[in-house]
């Protein structure tokens, strides 16, 4: 009998163990997961990225979890999604795609598990937003989950006890 997975999004500000917290948690249910798609781009990059590339990022999202989500696994975990991306074209250029407000309220994302910015920030050659502009983003990103009315939890502390309180929230997920 074919299931339909639980697509969880492990979302949050930069450096907050987003990646980490992903392929923990697909390895613990040994089902697929998607990477952070952003990051793998810009970082290919020969060139500062700018609105098109943006979009490009959207796109594969939207392709990556379209291939996955027809699949008979119980849960699918996207490390990232586009409720970051909607916030990264707002603040960068002010404006977005006119197709991904739409893409966004079509998918059932069954949870979102936003990060806590109790990690320190670490600077790397993707990073642009660490100290208050952290947790401006990180505010932005729970708001735009709650003006789609998706349901998340706030993943917090270091090692296992983050895993330990993100696999609490997926135990109680129906």
């Amino acid at each position: 009998m074919k299931t339909t997975p639980k697509i969880i999004v492990i979302t949050g500000a930069e450096s907050t163990g987003k990646s980490t917290l992903t392929e923990t948690l697909a390895k613990h249910f040994n089902v697929p997961f998607i990477t952070e798609i952003a990051r793998d781009y810009v970082e290919r990059l020969n060139k500062k990225y700018d609105y098109n590339d943006v979009e490009e990022i959207a796109k594969i999202q939207v392709e990556q979890l379209n291939h996955l989500k027809n699949t008979n696994h119980p849960f699918i975990f996207v490390d990232t999604w586009l409720v970051i991306t909607k916030i990264w074209f707002e603040v960068v250029f002010n404006k977005m795609p006119d197709w991904f407000d739409l893409e966004i309220q079509k998918n059932k994302i069954d949870l979102f598990l936003v990060c806590d910015t109790d990690l320190p920030w670490i600077a790397d050659s993707v990073r642009e937003n660490g100290g208050e502009q952290r947790e401006i983003l990180q505010n932005k990103y729970i708001e735009t989950i709650r003006e789609y009315n998706y349901k998340y939890k706030i993943v917090r502390g270091e090692g296992e006890k983050r895993i330990k309180n993100a696999l609490g929230y997926l135990n109680n997920l129906k």
